[in-house]
């Protein structure tokens, strides 16, 4: 423990240490060799003890000042000065005069707690008390200080800590409620938002948008492209939306949309402002992508315990609905939308069991040849009665199993199916048709070639009927697939003509056998001159073309003559015969005659003199 003495007096200095260190042994304090003593004559020199004390480091804990030095600075100054050095500091004030006021020392050296007396001449005892009681009281403060430095500075650590765990933690709410390529909120906040909002009074719509032929975009441009047209759309929803609106994506090329309204209508018109803003040419990595979007849309009163998940279903129900129905438009979602959903699922269960009941069956209906009205072909057409609601209509369930797996299952029976009653015809062709999902498995060609080995069927026997929209999302690839087949023997035949995005260049490129002339243009040329106009100018494509035109749909003799004399090669339709069961087809195809007798052929059938 260090102590500084401050005295004019030479002599006194001595005193000091005898009294402090002791000189005799048995009288010695055995504390006092932790005692360090420095002795100065003046103010001056008391500073500058001090100022290298604190340099060292190794500060004093008390400071004994005579109060009357005869030379130099004066107790008051000398210790002012100190205090400005070291604030922890003891002073001892010696003085002989009695009653000494410390009253102008505390004021300057202060505080009152660190500011003592001791009358001079002091007793060796008292002196030895006083140091040892101070020094250990520094010593205290001292290491007091320094467990609170330590605390403040741990408490600092603490806090900083909490600050990064802070910040950490929103940053990781962020990141769980946010989507990363558009930094708008995920499904979750979504969710979190719409379960609030359905606890809350009043009105507010809920809408589910998907962007229109988004995989187009992704297999022709690069998912690059598509992330960055999933960015551009998200922006522009952020701004066509209604104020205060929540806007998240929910995955892939969905978006949810929420926000409060007034009534249906209200939000109907905000719903058609989205698509409408949607509905743009944008560019995407120097490429032109024309957006577009579908929307639906379910209006809920707040505040009625409705269940947010629910909300979302119906409004995704209605989203369905909207694509169903043409895209770029917005549907509200009714009940009949529920029921109409729990009905195809229903549907969708039954064409899960529909081949181990028995319930699946195929019909055929006859194609003929334009001059002899000879049955050339038969089309297979899947039929489905069902023990639960009886017949169902292909125009319903085949959709549904087209959304789904199903379609595979159903596509080879048809096609195992039709290949085994084509071997009891004597030479005629069976037409399959294949959705688009069957026509884009990887292995579609060798799925077929064995399908028809296996029957031990010619594989220029089977007609591959497919529609446009099987081929249009990967035209390279269906150009390889449909060449393949043709190199193999296969017939190719191109359904629904004239209903698809880009018939003529279709027919350019693919390997084509025939086009079918959608029904919808036969049914209508005899009260449109645009039907009759389309049905003329296909007919004449495909004679130009070398490839045969096959009419479907013919119901009425005046359609027969109009067809022939157009020169349609191949007629099909309720005016010959509606499609048949496998054993009256077995006898057209032997009689090659429609209803199996060549007598009973539609009359007027002669040949047409002119074309």
């Amino acid at each position: 423990m260090r102590i500084l003495i401050v005295d004019d007096e030479p002599g006194v200095h001595d005193d000091y240490a005898r009294a402090i260190l002791g000189t005799e042994p048995a009288a010695a304090d055995p504390q006092a060799d932790a005692f360090s003593i420095t002795s100065v004559g003046t103010g001056i020199d008391a500073i500058a003890a001090v100022e290298s004390a604190i340099a060292e480091p190794a500060p004093f804990a008390v400071a004994f000042l005579d109060l009357q030095m005869a030379s130099g600075l004066d107790v008051c100054e000398t210790a002012r000065r100190i205090r400005e050095l070291d604030p922890d500091i003891n002073f001892v004030i010696v003085t002989a005069l009695d009653g000494a006021s410390l009253a102008g020392i505390a004021k300057v050296a202060g505080p009152v707690d660190k500011v003592f007396h001791i009358a001079k001449p002091f007793v060796g005892a008292e002196l030895r008390q006083t140091a040892l009681a101070l020094t250990q009281r520094w010593q205290f403060d001292h290491d007091c200080n320094a467990v609170r430095a330590a605390l403040v500075r741990q408490v600092a650590q603490l806090e900083v800590r909490a600050a990064e765990l802070a910040a950490n933690e929103s940053r990781a709410i962020h990141l769980a409620t946010h989507d990363s390529l558009t930094d708008a909120p995920n499904r979750l906040a979504f969710l979190r938002a719409l379960a609030e909002r359905t606890r809350a009074d009043g009105w507010f719509a809920t809408v589910m948008i998907d962007l229109d032929r988004f995989k187009l975009v992704n297999d022709t441009l690069g998912h690059l492209a598509g992330d960055a047209l999933i960015r551009e759309i998200c922006a522009i929803l952020g701004r066509s939306s209604p104020e205060g609106a929540l806007v998240a994506r929910l995955g892939g090329d969905e978006f949810g949309v929420l926000f409060s309204t007034a009534d249906e209508t209200s939000a109907l018109l905000a719903c058609e402002r989205m698509i409408a803003a949607c509905s743009v040419s944008l560019q995407v990595f120097g490429s032109s992508v024309q957006g577009g979007a579908s929307a639906g849309l379910v209006v809920t009163h707040g505040g009625q315990g409705s269940d947010p998940v629910d909300v979302m279903r119906r409004a995704d129900l209605a989203l369905n609905d909207a694509k169903r129905s043409g895209r770029r438009m917005a549907r509200v979602f009714d009940e009949s939308m529920d029921e109409d959903i729990r009905f195809r699922r229903r549907v969708e269960s039954g064409l899960g069991e529909a081949i181990a009941n028995n319930e699946l069956s195929l019909v055929f209906q006859p194609i003929v040849s334009r001059e002899s009205i000879e049955v050339v072909g038969f089309e297979a057409l899947l039929r489905w009665n069902t023990m639960a609601y009886g017949p169902i209509s292909p125009g319903l369930f085949m959709p549904i199993a087209e959304e789904s797996n199903l379609i595979h299952d159903l596509g080879d029976w048809v096609l195992r199916n039709a290949l085994a009653v084509l071997t009891q015809w004597p030479g005629q062709y069976v037409s399959v048709n294949f959705s688009p999902r069957q026509f884009r498995r990887h292995h579609f060609v060798d799925y077929v070639s064995e399908s028809v080995r296996r029957a031990g069927v010619d594989p220029s026997r089977l007609q591959i009927e497919i529609t446009e929209t099987a081929i249009f999302d990967d035209a390279e690839r269906a150009a390889e697939t449909l060449g393949a087949l043709r190199r193999m023997g296969f017939r190719i035949a191109l359904d629904d003509f004239g209903t698809g995005y880009s018939s003529l260049h279709n027919i350019r490129t693919f390997a084509l056998d025939c086009l079918k002339i959608d029904r919808s243009f036969i049914e209508g040329m005899g009260r449109e001159r645009e039907s009759a106009a389309i049905v003329h100018s296909i007919i004449s494509l495909g004679r130009a073309l070398g490839i045969g035109v096959i009419a479907e749909g013919v119901e009425t003799e005046a359609q027969v003559q109009a067809l022939r004399l157009a020169g349609a090669s191949h007629l099909q339709g309720f005016f010959f015969s509606h499609p048949v069961p496998a054993a009256m087809a077995r006898t057209m195809a032997e009689t090659r005659a429609i209803g199996g007798d060549p007598a009973a052929a539609p009359r007027a059938m002669a040949t047409p003199q002119t074309f």
